[in-house]
């Protein structure tokens, strides 16, 4: 079965990876203090997450139903039902939670580490004006939500997609160095509103199929993880902070 990798499509797509950072505890020589920072962190984290920076993306996202986790998601919409092992009445679960969650709005949140469908596009070095490139591919285990039904694979495999671009002003210290460092770095994160459609599938090299899920992407929020500062808002199938 084909495995989706998470990368971006090249150009109309893109591709590549980060090292991942890693830090050492602030105060090694307690350990109890670092517990209680881990846990105000992890209350904190959401509070970043849902802090309404924009009241038209929050009125859609609480109006949808939050996603526990998009792999297992994609895993039962899907519903590939092929081998030996598989239990008799897959398919008719398959069915039952397809039928559940078709044309209905979900929310999920898109954290620093999994967002490499983010990518940085023009700073104006003039107007701190900026792009952001966003690949509508998210990946979930061996499957992926598409904006959309693709229509064709890279040489990798990978769906090619058409990119949603949102844009916005940089602060006046911030120049091009510092935009692209904050992807580099792993420093922004994603929430997507979303509505399944259906699912769609494509040949794959050497048999068989590749499958995933068609939805419409409704709306997509970029925020600086560190702060929860707006980036980007992709709503209503245009860029929200387009001049």
């Amino acid at each position: 079965m084909f495995r989706f990798t998470g990368k971006r499509c090249p150009r109309r797509g893109g591709s590549g990876t980060i090292p991942g950072l890693s830090f050492p505890p602030l105060f090694p020589e307690f350990p109890a203090v670092n517990r209680i920072l881990a846990a105000a962190f992890a209350l904190l984290v959401p509070t970043l997450a849902l802090a309404d920076v924009d009241s038209r993306f929050a009125k859609l996202r609480d109006e949808s139903e939050p996603l526990g986790g998009l792999g297992a998601f994609l895993e039962k919409y899907v519903g590939e039902c092929d081998g030996a092992l598989v239990d008799p009445q897959c398919k008719q679960q398959a069915e039952a939670f397809r039928k559940k969650y078709t044309g209905k709005r979900l929310y999920m949140i898109v954290t620093e580490d999994d967002a490499g469908m983010l990518s940085p596009g023009d700073f104006n070095p003039g107007t701190n004006e900026y792009t952001i490139n966003i690949t509508p591919f998210f990946s979930g285990g061996k499957y992926g939500l598409c904006h959309g039904a693709p229509k064709k694979t890279d040489a990798q495999g990978n769906p090619v997609m058409n990119y949603l671009t949102v844009s916005g002003t940089a602060p006046d210290m911030w120049n091009g160095g510092t935009f692209n460092r904050m992807f580099m770095a792993r420093g922004v994160r994603a929430q997507v509103v979303f509505t399944p459609q259906s699912v769609w599938s494509l040949p794959k090299k050497g048999g068989g199929k590749n499958y995933g899920v068609n939805a419409r992407i409704e709306a997509v929020l970029v925020t600086e993880g560190r702060t929860g500062n707006q980036l980007g808002l992709w709503l209503n199938g245009k860029d929200a902070g387009a001049k």
